[in-house]
């Protein structure tokens, strides 16, 4: 029964089914509603900041980056399970998924900063008002 090459195959579905939903993270549990509003709170300040934003070379506005991060926080969530607006941080802000290199953040004449410092700040400073 098992020389047909379609019966091998459905063998192997489940299992193969397995794998493709766990590699594209469906299962991944939703942030905690807490680190959720610190992220929100960090975008919001970020966008009100008039910072610029270096990603892969280009200089972006405070609002471009704001949308930017969110696209990555949408797939990041989906793609893990996130419980730390730190953890958002590290997984996504912080460096281009495509080349590596570091996001920077410039605001005003302070010299540039490495996204990840920024942010942190940015949630501390958050966490701080509450």
């Amino acid at each position: 029964m098992l020389h047909n090459p379609v019966m091998r195959m459905l063998k192997y579905l489940p299992t193969t089914l397995t794998v493709l939903l766990l590699s594209f993270g469906v299962g991944a549990e939703p942030m905690p509603a807490v680190a959720r509003a610190e992220v929100a709170t960090v975008f919001v300040r970020l966008e009100a900041s008039g910072c610029k934003f270096n990603r892969n070379g280009t200089w972006y506005t405070s609002t471009q980056a704001r949308k930017h991060l969110q696209k990555k926080f949408d797939y990041a969530e989906k793609m893990t399970s996130m419980k730390t607006a730190e953890e958002f941080i590290a997984i996504a802000a912080s460096k281009s998924s495509t080349t590596g290199e570091s996001y920077q953040v410039k605001c005003g004449d302070q010299p540039s900063v490495t996204s990840s410092v920024w942010l942190l700040q940015q949630v501390q400073e958050g966490r701080a008002l509450k």
